[in-house]
């Protein structure tokens, strides 16, 4: 009887994107996937060092695999897997770590595995990691996660990811568009470009982000292609005038900014100061006043004065943003901030976290307001709850309607009329289903 397998990803969309891929190629080993409740032989834990406690949650994982069969082989991969193995293995109930280049080998790995009754830890040095797998992600959603990069060089003094990953690279721009084109075939309407450092695109193949965006806007069978997260030292001013006028390109960006104090910026070895993020934000408004842009920020990062955060709350709220992903700072071992003065108390950090999600709520808010009584289009996912389905908008704003199985993975044009009670969905009027 072939084996089942079951997966759990932590952390980032590009770990989707290759838990997915991984997913693939344990189907094509013979494997079998089943949900994580079904009781798998296998257990793969894809698992996150960016997020708080990430040891807590691989045990919490683990203990909750061995619930629905205790004779599971409970394997762990991912950024944790390559940072912290030995405390990985430690943890009752894991067979087998794989770093950052073994778990592209799983289906190997796991004969291994059935020759051993200890716990096996696979992972060589980072510095050794220098191939890349691109991937993407299918059959969860009506968007596709598409992987063109990994790694990164950049070493930024609170970051692990370097360490996790290893060193920035990706394929061409002629291999990643065959990617783009299996993409393609699934049926997937949007595809969102992730990587590590998705700006770094190209480094070692004399090419760069921007001839990437420039051949994926003429791939056939994709409508719609969103940047995920990109450094405002790499969104170009003319990856954003073609943007402006893409046929493919969503007026959607998402640019971490970390700090609106030039000081902590400094500390944290960000290769930017604020005038240059100011600049970005303001060209892009002016060439796409409906662009959404989100903002990631860092608060209580150590030496964050109070004037330092007050300085950095003014900057984003007088900054045409359209929300923010805050993160209260949490130290990590091997990086330069841990060994920094000036520690913020972690009540403080809390606090100041709270303040700028109230103010994104706010960004949000006055976001959606200037869009009611537009014209946009909407893709519709499956998923469903209570009889409503959702979408978003090409400048990613979230829709409610009643659920319809027609409109699932459709691009629906419709005017946006008002903001519901949870402030985050809009009910719309349909107008007309563009795929028909």
């Amino acid at each position: 009887m072939p084996q089942s397998i079951a997966f759990y990803t932590l952390g980032c969309k590009l770990n989707f994107s290759e838990t997915s891929t991984i997913t693939r190629q344990m189907e094509s080993h013979g494997f079998v996937k089943k949900d994580f409740q079904e009781g798998a032989d296998v257990y793969v834990i894809n698992t996150c060092s960016v997020t708080d406690h990430a040891d807590k949650k691989c045990r919490k994982v683990v203990k909750e695999a061995l619930k629905y069969n205790a004779d599971a082989k409970i394997v762990v991969i991912g950024c944790f897997a390559q940072l912290k193995p030995q405390e990985i293995a430690n943890i009752p109930g894991v067979n087998m770590v794989l770093g950052a280049a073994e778990k592209f080998n799983l289906a190997e790995n796991l004969v291994h595995l059935a020759q051993s009754d200890e716990t096996l830890v696979l992972n060589k040095n980072i510095k050794e990691t220098n191939i890349f797998v691109p991937g993407f992600s299918m059959g969860e959603r009506t968007r596709s996660f598409m992987k063109v990069q990994d790694g990164c060089d950049y070493f930024c003094s609170f970051c692990t990811i370097p360490l996790a990953r290893g060193k920035s690279r990706s394929q061409t721009v002629v291999q990643t568009i065959k990617v783009a084109e299996e993409v393609a075939l699934t049926g997937v309407k949007e595809v969102v470009l992730t990587g590590v450092n998705l700006g770094d695109f190209g480094v070692g193949n004399n090419e760069t982000f921007f001839d990437l965006v420039k051949a994926l806007d003429d791939v056939k069978g994709i409508e719609r292609f969103r940047i995920s997260s990109i450094e405002p030292n790499l969104l170009t001013d003319e990856i954003i005038s073609f943007v402006s006028k893409s046929k493919k390109f969503v007026p959607h960006f998402h640019i971490p900014l970390q700090s609106g104090s030039d000081e902590i910026l400094k500390a944290m070895r960000r290769k930017y100061k604020r005038v240059l993020y100011k600049n970005r934000i303001e060209n892009i408004k002016r060439l796409m006043p409906n662009c959404c842009i989100g903002v990631d920020v860092i608060v209580g990062f150590p030496g964050e004065t109070e004037e330092a955060f007050l300085e950095t709350y003014n900057f984003i709220n007088n900054l045409d943003v359209s929300y923010l992903h805050v993160f209260p700072y949490s130290e990590r071992p091997n990086t330069t901030a841990k060994k920094l003065d000036g520690i913020v108390p972690v009540k403080t950090r809390i606090e100041r976290a709270k303040m700028l999600r109230i103010l994104s709520e706010k960004k949000r808010q006055k976001f959606y307001s200037e869009n009611l009584g537009k014209t946009c289009t909407v893709l519709y996912e499956a998923e469903q709850d209570q009889g409503l389905m959702y979408g978003f908008t090409e400048n990613y704003i979230k829709v409610e309607t009643q659920y319809d199985p027609l409109l699932v993975n459709e691009l629906v044009e419709v005017i946006l009329l008002e903001i519901n009670e949870n402030m985050n969905v809009i009910p719309v009027e349909l107008i007309a289903c563009l795929n028909h």
